[in-house]
């Protein structure tokens, strides 16, 4: 077959960038010729002329393509299936991969009907770019698609995951469909507020993020989701559903624990079950597991009255609410001039004490307000100095100095040591008696 080169040579020059190869193919006998040469090609045997392109590019498909796209070119790439599809329009193609040097190319087979209806050009077009950037276009897709359903800090799904999620399982309910089942659990994350303003934002976010490991941990096999500033959900079905009062108590036992050893958050919980008989949808569900939530909320808060309570039945003068609200003032106060940190003050009158929360998080003290205080912090220090902490709180208490440092060893939650150095304050009343005792401790 003959080629007048000088009428290809601009289409040529300009797809030469983009094409691996190219043949000039005689559609009536399949006669070709190459004019965009390929080393690659070449390599493996593929001739630059000859009688049947058809015939030749099926026959060799093997030596050259990825040994899973061999079926779907012989099927989609033979004569009749290119003349079929140019009969539609001018260029059709297909997606494959090739084998070269050992390393996978993605690339494009181009056939394009020349103006004659005798001819057409086919080309192998290297796509590896292309399919690349597609990639990270979908990568880039899904992330978005990620975030915009995840919770930042926790990594949880978030309340527009929620929204979607309860949506689908209100179409089912107002559809009439009984044919399955899910319970909804409502956690709130407790005195979050208080942490917030007393340990700072990121001691906050910390327990949100350890909040939500938690009803993870618990609740392994459903979707949990934060709803709120310091709230979350979580749709229990198939394992988690059929177990779901053992693993709600698992979960109550151990925010309980985290509560009494002040080992991590204490969250209240409630679960309601999905009963087709009585829920007309998603948000009947919900409100009663937020009802059950806040009831259990309520039940924590009643019995930590009752515990202090009965702590107050050993106390010859409990501290009165006034007196607790002076303590609380002057306490955050001194919070505020010291920067945060380990703090202590304690009303001398009742001998009640409040503890900031980081000292008690380290050194695994159980509550941040105390009766009796002294008989609970000298267990934590190093017999070794107790000698010398003694003499020094006995000397600023009968007078000898307003505010006196003392340096010292104190056992953390851990078990080790380490060394303290506080500044001790008294506060005298109007009539010179001491009234409040303090201290800043600062690690050295």
């Amino acid at each position: 077959m003959e080629i007048d080169f000088t009428a290809f040579s601009l289409i040529a020059n300009s797809l030469a960038k983009r094409f691996l190869s190219m043949y000039y193919v005689e559609i009536e006998g399949g006669a070709f010729k190459e004019f965009i040469h390929s080393d690659y090609f070449a390599a493996i045997g593929a001739k630059k002329e000859g009688k049947d392109f058809f015939f030749m590019a099926v026959k060799d498909a093997h030596k050259f393509l990825h040994p899973d796209d061999i079926q779907n070119f012989i099927k989609n790439h033979d004569k009749e299936t290119i003349l079929k599809n140019l009969e539609k329009n001018d260029v059709y193609s297909i997606s494959s991969r090739l084998i070269i040097n050992g390393k996978i190319v993605n690339v494009r087979f181009t056939d394009i009907m020349c103006d004659d209806k005798k001819h057409i050009l086919s080309g192998v077009e290297n796509i590896d770019d292309e399919i690349k950037a597609k990639m990270e276009h979908e990568r880039n897709l899904l992330s978005a698609e990620r975030m915009a359903r995840r919770d930042e800090l926790t990594d949880v799904k978030n309340k527009n995951a929620f929204t979607e999620y309860s949506q689908a399982i209100d179409g089912k309910i107002k559809k009439g469909a009984h044919d399955f089942n899910f319970a909804l659990l409502m956690c709130d994350l407790n005195d979050l507020k208080l942490i917030n303003d007393t340990r700072g934002h990121s001691f906050g976010d910390e327990s949100l993020l350890k909040a939500s490991r938690m009803i993870c941990d618990v609740f392994k096999h459903s979707p949990v989701f934060r709803i709120g500033g310091d709230e979350f959900a979580s749709v229990l079905t198939d394992y988690d559903f059929e177990q779901r009062e053992r693993l709600l108590e698992a979960l109550r036992k151990e925010s309980d624990e985290n509560g009494r050893d002040r080992s991590g958050p204490q969250l209240a919980s409630g679960l309601a079950t999905y009963n087709p008989a009585l829920d007309t949808s998603f948000a009947d569900v919900f409100n009663r597991a937020d009802h059950e939530m806040y009831e259990n909320k309520k039940f924590i808060k009643a019995r930590k009255n009752e515990e202090s309570s009965k702590k107050l039945d050993n106390i010859e003068t409990p501290i009165t609410a006034d007196r607790k609200r002076v303590l609380d003032g002057l306490f955050g106060a001194l919070y505020t001039v010291a920067g945060g940190g380990y703090l202590y003050l304690n009303d001398m009158r009742h001998d009640y004490s409040r503890w900031s929360l980081p000292l008690l998080d380290d050194f695994g003290i159980k509550t941040e307000y105390m009766y009796h205080a002294d008989s609970v912090w000298i267990d934590y220090i190093h017999p070794e100095d107790l000698k010398a902490y003694n003499e020094a709180i006995n000397k600023l208490f009968c007078g000898g100095a307003d505010l006196i440092p003392i340096v010292y060893r104190a056992r953390k939650r851990d078990g080790n040591y380490v060394l303290l150095a506080t500044r001790c304050f008294v506060l005298n009343d109007s009539d010179g008696k001491p009234e409040y005792f303090g201290g800043i401790i600062v690690p050295q």
